[in-house]
């Protein structure tokens, strides 16, 4: 498979395939990188949107169908990291290795794969991230935390391992994609406090406590939030991508669309910020290719 692009899209909801369908049909290479994961998954029926009652399962296949349909690489896959050297962005996935871009599209949606784990939501900036590349700074020679046993869990932990003190990888018994020195398999039950208020650690299913100054939970895929911030791009104080009118970021090249952004959380939604997007890069990329 070619591994460069026009324009690589993460994310196969109705942001991410509407912006797929006007790049592709516009006669630019096209891929879609998508883990199968969306919020339409969720919606039992949907009957607000023009022309189409569907369950949110039904109406995201007709949309990764209907992009391939228009000439786009579609690639059931997990980004699990972005680059930008200025000139371009290099997404790593889970199976496919780099691939690389002249625009990069981030349609990935709002939600964050949270641990089911008591107490942790208290700890959130307060010792608990959900992105090591952003926050790994503030740990160095630490003892920290990983909660995951994926591809992304396997690329935050590289990230943190290289500046802490010691690394906990907690797998909550799954079997882990990657080696690591320090695997706890036991549940956590919960998370605990130290006297400022910080994280303190967590404690185990069988009472074991395991001190710990940060946490880093990296279950499921790469969050927006995560991805954005791990080239720069500027995010809301509710983490919601900041968008110009044309979708673009404060990063050249990246734009934004649907849920990941500030706005009302709607299919009719997410499909307008895809076309923008997708009108946009095709005008941007024709006027670089005149230059």
């Amino acid at each position: 498979m070619e591994n460069k692009f026009d324009v690589v899209i993460i994310g196969g909801g109705p942001g991410g395939v509407s912006a797929a369908l006007y790049t592709a049909r516009g006669g630019l290479s096209t891929c879609v990188i998508h883990s199968g994961e969306s919020a339409l998954h969720k919606a039992h029926l949907i009957e607000n949107y023009y022309g189409a009652v569907a369950t949110g399962a039904e109406l995201y296949a007709r949309g990764i169908e209907q992009a391939r349909g228009v000439g786009a690489t579609v690639l059931s896959d997990q980004a699990t990291f972005v680059e930008y050297d200025g000139n371009g962005f290099a997404v790593s996935t889970a199976a496919n290795g780099v691939i690389s871009a002249r625009r990069l599209i981030v349609a990935t949606g709002a939600a964050r794969a949270r641990a089911d784990i008591e107490g942790i939501d208290a700890f959130d900036g307060k010792g608990v991230s959900y992105c090591a590349v952003c926050d790994a700074f503030f740990y160095r020679k630490k003892r920290v935390g990983v909660v995951g046993a994926g591809e992304f869990a396997a690329h935050e932990y590289g990230a943190i391992s290289a500046v802490a003190s010691e690394t906990y990888l907690f797998t909550d018994g799954a079997q882990a994609s990657f080696s690591a020195p320090l695997i706890v398999d036991k549940k956590i039950a919960r998370a605990y406090a130290r006297e400022d208020g910080r994280l303190g650690g967590v404690e185990l299913v069988d009472g074991e406590r395991i001190e710990l100054d940060g946490l880093f939970v990296a279950l499921g895929v790469m969050g927006s939030s995560a991805l954005a911030k791990s080239v720069g791009v500027l995010t809301d104080k509710r983490g919601a991508v900041v968008t110009d009118a044309r979708g673009m970021t404060n990063i050249k090249g990246l734009y934004a669309v649907g849920d990941c952004t500030a706005g009302i959380k709607q299919v009719g939604k997410a499909v307008s910020d895809g076309v923008i997007a997708g009108m946009s890069v095709i005008a941007d990329i024709k006027a670089e290719r005149r230059a």
